[in-house]
């Protein structure tokens, strides 16, 4: 038998590529059209991306064959406006396309026309995949008005090779990772639906809630900015099991508002200021999802009418201080990280390091780098500044716990493990996900009878300053150390050192952008004058020492 479709596998090959050839003449590529498959996958303007989707709908299917599991394609664009578009590719687990993978799908994309047969060929060659294997590819794409074409052009790629597949349609991004889950662990992640997802999620909200002492008489309201995207359509699904013990104010819900714009994670994280569209009264918690409602970051204005953001810094911090703490009453011995990035606030690192004695860890820039070093640990709790971020929990973690919740020693040990129980069931593992973090961090102020207030007062941030550098070519700059301190150009580094030891509680770092030719430069210091003026002398460095072009970077003030 195994002979036999040896023998077959080139003539199946050769039937199969035709057919591809045949239906990509439908999804031409534009002639010279370049794009780099990156931690985001593929995002750039709406109409430059029908010959990628086709041949990410390929991609998808080899890749399923290659790992015999379903994979996921998700078109969306996260944060960006709403005339762009992405997609990105969800491995097995429901965690990012590895980092191999990447390569093909940027030689993929890129191959002209002609090309196309070679550059499948070497893949099936290079990764031994057998064409007669099954495969199931699961699709998903976010509210953008170029979603819905797109998502076909993925179908008619999955459909050349002849493939299974699922359309969910209307999806949150970590909706999509989750159903990637559960339908390659049998179930055991929950059931495999939009339904099962809200299920899974209510469920352990609910049970985690019960157990404050004041869940009833305590009733939430919750202002949302939607972001004028899917999570805001996700949010109405998702409310009838949230009540009564969360009550939701939905803003920017897609109504009448454009998709990102002046609203949304990235906005108010960025530009450090409430959306437009919302209404916010002094003391009253508000949070906003970003585009494929990834990320959340939450904030509020105090009585002088001041604006304060919570971003994914305060977000782990309240995460894992809420779990150290009942780590310590049910006294298991797991080992519990927290993952940052040099963007992280200087004061959150000192807070866990110092007051909370959980260790903390530096990590590259992009999600996939701080999920791989929170894979690490039996607790791995990881975010972003920017609101991306979850919990990983070891399989030994999660034995040990659930045991625990029928056999601790005590009736505050077993209510402890039932709590971490909840927590486990309740954050989504497989990537960053807005609707679970947010259903976590209410959990959490409702268990400690904390105000959005209160919860601020945890630590004061550090003033600090982002800019970036216009530069000739990125690629002169180098880093090392998770990017905070630079090896290239000869000289920066140093200039850089002594810049810094002008200010008083003081950083800096720079960094190259992924995607455009600029130096981002991240400064803190004690003052905002301070963070001002080193950010400024920073970026002069950088200017004169890395090729800067245009204009010599002006003071802020």
């Amino acid at each position: 038998m195994m002979r036999q479709i040896r023998h077959r596998a080139p003539h199946m090959r050769r039937m199969h590529l035709e057919a591809v050839l045949k239906s990509s003449v439908r999804h031409a590529k534009p002639a010279g059209l370049t794009l780099q498959y990156g931690t985001a996958g593929f995002r750039t303007k709406a109409e430059h991306l029908d010959h990628v989707m086709y041949r990410m709908g390929l991609l998808a299917v080899l890749r399923s064959k290659k790992t015999k599991s379903v994979i996921g394609v998700m078109v969306t664009a996260s944060h960006n406006p709403e005339e762009d578009n992405g997609v990105k590719l969800v491995d097995p687990m429901g965690e990012m396309l590895v980092q191999e993978w990447e390569v093909y799908a940027t030689n993929l994309a890129n191959a002209e026309e002609h090309e196309l047969q070679t550059a499948l060929t070497n893949i099936i060659k290079e990764e031994t995949i057998n064409m007669q294997d099954e495969s199931c590819v699961v699709i998903g794409r976010d509210t953008r008005p170029s979603s819905e074409n797109l998502s076909l052009a993925v179908i008619d790629g999955v459909t050349a090779f002849e493939s299974r597949y699922q359309d969910y349609g209307l999806v949150s991004t970590p909706q999509l990772h989750y159903i990637v889950c559960c339908r390659n662990t049998d179930g055991r992640y929950g059931e495999p639906t939009v339904e099962g997802y809200y299920q899974k999620l209510s469920k352990a909200f609910i049970d985690l809630v019960k157990q404050s002492p004041n869940s009833e008489a305590d009733k939430k309201s919750l202002s949302i900015d939607g972001a004028n995207g899917i999570g805001a359509l996700k949010i109405r699904e998702m409310e009838q099991h949230l009540q009564p013990l969360l009550s939701l104010l939905l803003f920017n819900d897609g109504s009448k508002g454009k998709l990102n714009h002046a609203c949304g994670a990235d906005y108010v994280k960025v530009l450090q200021k409430a959306p437009e569209g919302i209404d916010m009264k002094p003391g009253e918690r508000c949070c906003s999802f970003d585009g494929d409602a990834d990320r959340i970051v939450y904030y509020y204005k105090d009585n002088e009418h001041r604006f304060h953001l919570l971003d994914g810094d305060k977000i782990a911090t309240l995460i894992s201080t809420f779990i150290k703490e009942l780590l310590v009453k049910v006294d298991l011995m797991l080992n519990m990280g927290v993952v940052q990035t040099a963007y992280a606030n200087g004061s959150s690192t000192r807070y866990l390091e110092e007051i909370m004695k959980v260790p903390v860890y530096c990590a590259k820039t992009g999600v996939k780098h701080l999920h791989h070093k929170a894979q690490e640990f039996d607790i791995g709790v990881y975010f972003e500044a920017n609101g991306h971020g979850t919990v990983l929990f070891s399989k030994r973690a999660e034995e040990q716990i659930r045991q625990l919740v029928d056999t601790g020693a005590s009736e505050e040990s077993r209510k402890a493990a039932q709590m971490l129980k909840n927590v486990i069931d309740l954050i989504n593992q497989t990537v960053g996900d807005a609707i679970s973090d947010m259903l976590v961090i209410e959990a959490i102020l409702s268990l400690k009878g904390l105000s959005v207030e209160k919860w601020d007062e945890i630590y004061t941030d550090l003033p600090n300053r982002q800019l970036k550098v216009k530069v000739a070519d990125r690629r002169v700059i180098e880093t090392t150390n998770a990017e905070r301190r630079t090896i290239k150009p000869p000289g920066l580094q140093e200039n850089i050192d002594e810049i810094v030891k002008k200010y008083h509680m003081s950083r800096a770092f720079v960094r190259p952008s992924g995607t455009e030719d600029v130096v981002r430069v991240y400064a803190e210091a004690d003052t905002q004058e301070n963070a001002d003026a080193l950010a400024h002398e920073v970026c002069l460095a950088v200017f004169h020492r890395a090729g800067g072009v245009g204009d010599e970077p002006k003071p802020l003030r």
